[in-house]
């Protein structure tokens, strides 16, 4: 009789897990960090002595288990993963025959992506040969982006739909991208007892390294999830924009901005935002613009609450 089944996480393991935890099995899927240092203490590496490590982790309770998505949560993470790497191959192509026309001494210039086939077809006029090689590369663009258009509208499409994601919305800087983006990565928001436990999950808190008399505080950790904490940035960049209105949350990233600098004061906005986010989330509140906006119950709100 099985009493506990652990598995690494990876590639297959939400797959998995769904099938064991669906036969009724008592599986957890643990942190793949902590599993390699562990069995980093191993002169040979083979499957047998893996699952060895592993068992003997589960033995004396040395392990931190991963929170695997439902399956809603999955298919939206998917939605965004394949509407950023169709935008991303679009950009590419732009930039490959931006080098490819410099060679012949023709200069795109700043065009935007609109008028961006227009442009390329005037600097190409009367050169058949280049027209004929270009004209491959600008059909794969057009295709992508049509496809890019598509899943974004999908995209849209689902945000308005869901409660979450309009409230999430009313935070300036924050759009359907983020707020989609951030459910997904959540996805269950009562998994943290605390709402300031959602930066160090998205990397966005600092490490420390102490021994001593040595305390020194570095970069951020940069763990967790890299396209939620480039969401965050953007948002963030984005209400730090002269035109995003006015808000106690600006406010206070204006005043670290001139402390500490404006890449600091991204790194902290994107932080608390995520925070903020997170706690709109489990109060079902949308965002206050001043400190002294009340609660639904009639009281003030607090300094930790936006």
């Amino acid at each position: 009789r099985l009493a506990r089944i652990r598995l690494e996480a990876g590639q297959l393991s939400q797959w998995l897990f769904d099938g064991l935890a669906d036969a009724g099995l008592p599986v957890v899927c643990i942190e793949t960090r902590h599993a390699k240092a562990f069995l980093k203490a191993q002169i040979n590496k083979s499957d047998r002595n893996d699952a060895r490590g592993i068992a003997q982790m589960m033995r004396v309770n040395l392990f931190r288990p991963v929170h695997v998505k439902t399956l809603t949560s999955q298919k939206r993470r998917v939605l965004l993963t394949a509407r950023k790497l169709l935008q991303e191959k679009a950009i590419a192509i732009e930039n490959d025959i931006r080098g490819l026309l410099l060679n012949f001494g023709l200069k795109v210039g700043v065009v935007g992506a609109v008028k961006f086939e227009a442009r390329i077809h005037e600097l190409i006029e009367g050169m058949p040969d280049l027209a004929e090689i270009v004209e491959r590369l600008l059909d794969a663009r057009r295709r992508l982006r049509e496809h890019f258009a598509a899943l974004h509208r999908k995209l849209l499409e689902l945000a308005r739909r869901d409660e979450v994601c309009r409230r999430l919305m009313t935070v300036p800087g924050v759009g359907p991208v983020v707020s989609l983006a951030f459910v997904a990565t959540i996805d269950t928001p009562a998994r943290f007892q605390n709402s300031k436990a959602v930066g160090p999950v998205l990397g966005l808190t600092p490490i420390r390294s102490q021994s001593g008399n040595i305390d020194r505080v570095g970069r951020i950790s940069l763990c967790g999830d890299a396209m939620m904490r480039t969401l965050l940035f953007e948002a963030a960049q984005t209400m730090l924009r002269p035109t995003t209105r006015w808000s106690w949350l600006k406010a206070w990233a204006m005043k670290v901005a001139q402390r500490r600098g404006g890449a600091k004061a991204v790194v902290a906005l994107a932080r608390r935002l995520a925070v903020i986010m997170h706690r709109m989330w489990c109060d079902g509140t949308e965002f206050r613009w001043t400190r002294e906006a009340e609660r639904p119950d009639g009281n003030l709100a607090d300094r930790e609450h936006p």
